[in-house]
């Protein structure tokens, strides 16, 4: 289901909880709302649509990239970025690393350590940051 995008900051700012298999139908709206804004987002947390879990979504290739309960494991090669959020107005600055890795599991439940750079590798570090409750 394509879902809201909450614009509250006090809500954003709040840390997700772990999620659980009980959680998967969330992953799904989270997909289901990336995808009815392709044109201008290219990832969603879960506290995005309203749900204060750890679950992310990455457009990253031809199908969207779903991680639970993410986590970073290393990071390198930090460097200074600008984005833009699709529940904020405007963009600002803020550190990010290139090269990142990240342990997750997927909708099957299966535990993932995986290592991303460049664009996905930033993409990931933003929706991370909404998990934990830090508004870019």
């Amino acid at each position: 289901m394509n879902r809201q995008i909450i614009r509250d900051i006090l809500f954003l700012g709040q840390k997700s909880e772990e999620a659980t298999q009980a959680d998967l139908p969330v992953a799904r709206d989270l997909m289901d709302t990336l995808a009815a804004h392709r044109e201008t987002c290219v990832g969603l947390a879960a506290n995005m649509i309203g749900v204060r879990k750890r679950i992310i979504v990455v457009q990253a290739g031809l199908l969207p990239l779903v991680m639970m309960n993410p986590r970073f494991v290393a990071k390198s090669q930090p460097f200074e970025a600008e984005e833009g959020c699709l529940s904020l107005d405007g963009t600002r600055k803020t550190t990010r690393y290139q090269q990142i890795e990240v342990e997750f599991r997927d909708m099957g439940w299966k535990k993932h350590r995986e290592t991303y750079t460049g664009w996905t590798a930033q993409i990931i570090q933003h929706e991370v940051d909404h998990c934990d409750g830090v508004v870019i």
